[in-house]
């Protein structure tokens, strides 16, 4: 069963890199960061796979984990740029594929995290509600609630 479960996981993780990367970046918004973001993800997951208990989940967990390890990153960099205000500032790197589109994704980076999160799994990475509420580990209501509160900010914010 426990190298069952080792197998589905590493699969599932070889299967599903890209988006791992792409929701990482839509964070982190640099290739480096979005690479070390999702191979600490991958890493942490390996190491953890008996913490999951339900093998069903391993979607939800790899994305809750991906998230996770973003979030970590931001909050690591405004530590360092706190600490670094005499660097220069550094070139974001765009990569082909992975730039949004357009300024709608500028506008849902303005949201709050949590908003944010439910946001970009909801229709970047094409989770259901019911998953998301399992990844953020949230009540099905409160995601509803957010994903629409936030989808009204966001017409709000695009029809200014």
């Amino acid at each position: 069963m426990s190298q069952d479960l080792y197998e589905e996981i590493v699969q599932y993780i070889v299967e599903n890199q890209d988006k791992f990367y792409r929701l990482a970046y839509s964070y982190v918004q640099n290739q480096e960061d979005a690479l070390d973001a999702v191979q600490n993800a991958v890493c942490k997951a390996l190491e953890h796979y008996t913490d999951l208990k339900n093998g069903g989940a391993v979607r939800t967990w790899m994305y809750r984990i991906v998230v996770n390890e973003s979030l970590m990153i931001l909050k690591d960099r405004k530590r360092m740029v706190a600490v670094d205000q005499d660097e220069q500032k550094e070139i974001p790197y765009e990569e082909k594929g992975y730039e949004p589109q357009d300024n709608l994704y500028d506008e849902i980076n303005q949201l709050p995290e949590d908003v944010q999160t439910i946001v970009k799994l909801r229709f970047y990475e094409e989770l259901s509600l019911k998953e998301i509420a399992q990844a953020m580990k949230m009540n099905l209501n409160t995601v509803k609630a957010k994903l629409y509160r936030g989808l009204k900010t966001l017409r709000v914010m695009i029809q200014e």
